[in-house]
């Protein structure tokens, strides 16, 4: 079974947005064992479209696409499967209904364009979209020679793709896999290095056509590595698991911090629970950001009902203004010890200003402090405007994560 990726708007073929679904659409039918022997980006029209979409069912037996499913008139790719399947386009009721609905969640009311979302070809399939208002579609097309290709269409939102895929398009996908059986997955979650750095780490192990299939996939410098075996049952799918997370354990060490969903911020606030110590924060150079992960990780871990009950964790801090403070009062360590006798707690974590490093780029200082003495690291800020203050904040809290690792250890 051979797959191709479309990429559809006019934002990607014109360079002015970078295509990451495509990548992550490939990587996932590599972990289901499905090759992917064609990308292609189409712009926004009815010709280019039509014409990537025949030549994709043609020469592949499934097609992922993304985008064009939007309310506005430039959102063309159902008008484009409805051309080239030959089916026309039919209000389904029950994409009304869930659009409707979501808009209703929002107290407001359903705007007439959004109800060409839920016109879909005659004879394809709804596929449902939890966070969105853009159902997808799942279409069986013709071959111009004979034979048959299936065609699921998403949005371009990512984190609406996400979803769909995982609840929809992967199961689909799974069933129509010759040899029967079942997958399993288990995702490691790693923290402290870059993609690269860690796959020169694991040799041999995310190679292509490997058994099991070990995915790696970034966001925000958090790294997950996904594990994936084949199996005629679970049985067999785990015991396949199991050495190959062994030897990335092995390998990474305390650069793996957690499993399935975790984030650095939950191991983290995980590892203060389980010690029993408190933390207490003043940041300057991450505009608040540490203090924002702990308090959603709490929220998480503790429920978000918490009472003065629960004494340990995370207690509180502090965001500075670089410019309303005090020169002398913006060095990391100082503001460790000060979220320390503020707050009252054992650790105390400070966050330094923005200041020149030694190679000319902009660095932070981030310290944490407690009864055995302080420790801090230069950040050095860097990967694009919007990675900057996230991969910056994660560090600082993850140096909370291996303070406790060592208090642990010694």
């Amino acid at each position: 079974m051979r797959a191709e990726v479309i990429a559809i708007g006019d934002e990607l073929t014109s360079g002015q947005r970078l295509d990451t679904n495509s990548r992550w659409i490939s990587a996932e039918l590599a972990l289901l064992g499905i090759p992917v022997v064609f990308h292609t980006t189409a712009c926004d029209t009815l010709a280019a479209g039509v014409e990537a979409f025949r030549a994709a069912v043609d020469r592949a037996d499934v097609v992922i696409a993304t985008g064009g499913l939007g309310p506005t008139a430039d959102d063309l790719t159902r008008e484009v499967l409805a051309e080239m399947a030959g089916a026309p386009l039919e209000l389904v009721p029950e994409a009304v209904i869930a659009i409707e609905s979501r808009f209703a969640r929002r107290g407001m009311p359903m705007p007439e364009s959004n109800r060409r979302q839920a016109m879909l070809p005659r004879g394809s399939r709804l596929i449902a979209n939890p966070t969105g208002t853009a159902p997808g579609i799942d279409l069986e097309c013709e071959k111009a020679n004979g034979g048959t290709a299936r065609v699921f269409s998403l949005p371009g939102v990512p984190s609406e793709m996400h979803i769909m895929w995982r609840e929809s398009v992967q199961p689909a996908l799974q069933a129509m896999q010759p040899e029967g059986g079942t997958i399993r997955f288990r995702c490691l979650k790693c923290f402290g290095a870059g993609e690269s750095a860690i796959e020169e780490m694991l040799p041999d192990l995310i190679r292509r056509g490997r058994e099991p299939a070990v995915g790696i996939t970034a966001h925000e410098a958090t790294i997950t590595l996904r594990i994936a075996a084949r199996g005629v049952d679970e049985a067999a799918c785990e015991a396949a698991i199991a050495p190959v997370e062994a030897t990335i354990r092995e390998c990474l060490g305390p650069l793996v911090f957690g499993t399935g969903d975790d984030d650095v911020e939950d191991a983290a606030v995980r590892s203060l629970l389980a010690a029993g110590q408190t933390l207490a924060s003043i940041e300057i150079g991450t505009a608040g950001r540490v203090a924002a992960l702990f308090a959603q990780a709490m929220a998480r871990l503790t429920g978000r009902d918490r009472t003065s009950a629960v004494a340990v964790g995370y207690r509180g801090g502090h965001v500075l203004v670089p410019e309303q403070t005090p020169q002398g009062d913006t060095h990391a360590s100082m503001l460790a010890e000060r979220a320390r006798s503020e707050f009252g707690t054992a650790i105390g974590l400070g966050i330094g200003a923005e200041r020149p490093a030694a190679d000319g780029r902009r660095a932070i200082d981030i310290t944490v402090a407690d009864a055995d003495g302080t420790r801090t690291i230069e950040h050095v800020m860097g990967g694009g405007p919007a990675l900057t203050l996230a991969r910056a904040a994660k560090t600082a809290v993850d140096l909370v994560r291996y303070r406790l690792r060592e208090a642990e250890s010694s």
